[in-house]
């Protein structure tokens, strides 16, 4: 018999509020891509017309496909150029927290928390889907363990893929849990376990998980781009989706980094050609999604002695959909002169990560008070 306590550890992703039967169609929807590792924000955004890149990047230097006068893109991101011409695509450049550790751990925490410097008790996602209206799928994560962003008191969702979106065990399991449910004494709880059996049911009968792309979108191979496939699907399913979010890896690239070829631009080229697809996929329905890459770190300005960056500081996002006020990079550009570096090594943040978070949720319709405790956004203009 399954208990009460092994089932909350199992699904691992009802908070405590009640949620309603029917789901109410999300007007715009937020998608947030974490990429795990510290991504190297001067390769991806090469800043080719800074006079002191070319002698910080022996090995690594990147010869971009042009955005303006000062930076490029990565040519394994090509994929994305059109996006940029149709201005529908946007680069926020020297981005990063005011408290930012070389750990891992420590910078991811900072960020999905959205408070830099402690570890806060729920993420910056779930606190601003506090006044959301409640459905099982108003925010999801599809990746395997729900993230700190998404962790809290709201109710959130998180599942590898829809194909995998079960209960773990087949018919029998499914009915023990729903047992479970039925006998909870908590009301909020029992209601939140039927409507989760109710998304359960409709994803298996409607075929979620087997919904052909759109628009003639071709989607490639790889784990990032199925799992935001799955979010395009639900996109057009009308479930309810205000919140998602998802993630790769892969970025901590301290040996043999590469530069227009390697380990970082085939990370780099999966991204690209993943995002191209989610955008054409949606078409028309873009103009009311907001897609946001972000990462714990950058990268060091000068590479190390095994043809690769160590962790670093700043390190550039993108920004995609219909309301972006994009074919631009947006920046403060700090230069990468050796009195400009942080420590004498770090590409300087000059633009609040937090900040462009912030842009990002108004841009859906999502308030941010209090998302990000004592922080002050000023306002980017990343939206038209």
């Amino acid at each position: 018999m399954i208990s009460r306590r092994r089932l909350l550890q199992s699904l691992a992703v009802f908070g405590a509020a009640p949620v309603f039967a029917e789901p109410p169609r999300a007007k715009k929807t937020l998608v947030v891509v974490f990429l795990r590792g510290g991504v190297d924000g001067l390769a991806m955004a090469p800043p080719m017309g800074d006079r002191d890149y070319a002698a910080l990047r022996t090995t690594t230097r990147v010869k971009g496909l042009r955005l303006d006068d000062t930076f490029g893109l990565h040519p394994a991101m090509a994929a994305l150029l059109p996006l940029y011409a149709s201005k529908q695509l946007a680069v926020v450049h020297a981005t990063g927290l005011p408290v930012s550790p070389r750990s891992h751990f420590e910078a991811q925490d900072f960020l999905e928390s959205g408070t830099p410097g402690r570890r806060a008790a729920e993420g910056w996602l779930n606190r601003a889907g506090r006044d959301l209206p409640k459905s099982a799928f108003s925010m999801v994560a599809v990746q395997n363990t729900l993230p700190v962003s998404l962790a809290g008191d709201s109710s959130a969702l998180a599942f590898p893929s829809l194909r995998d979106f079960r209960v773990l065990g087949g018919d029998a399991a499914a009915t023990t849990f729903e047992a479970l449910y039925e006998s909870a004494v908590d009301e909020a709880l029992r209601t939140s376990g039927h409507e989760a059996f109710d998304f359960l049911e409709r994803a298996k009968h409607e075929g979620l998980a087997d919904r052909p792309a759109q628009h003639g979108a071709q989607w490639p191979k790889t784990a990032l781009a199925r799992r935001l496939q799955d979010i395009t699907r639900l996109i057009h399913a009308d479930v309810g989706l205000s919140i998602a979010a998802t993630e790769a890896g892969g970025f901590d690239t301290h040996l043999g980094q590469g530069a227009e070829t390697g380990q970082l631009a085939n990370r780099l080229k999966e991204v690209a050609d993943a995002l191209a697809a989610f955008a054409q996929d949606l078409g028309p329905r873009l103009a009311d999604v907001t897609l946001l890459t972000m990462t714990e770190f950058g990268r060091t300005a000068k590479e190390n002695g095994t043809r690769g960056t160590d962790h670093g500081t700043a390190s550039a996002s993108l920004v995609l959909g219909g309301g972006v006020a994009g074919g631009r990079v947006l920046t403060r550009w700090p230069g990468l002169a050796a009195s400009a570096l942080r420590d004498g090594r770090d590409l300087e943040p000059t633009t609040d990560l937090r900040a462009v978070m912030s842009e990002c949720l108004d841009s859906v319709g999502i308030r941010t008070r209090d998302v990000f405790p004592d922080f002050a956004p000023v306002k980017l203009g990343l939206f038209g």
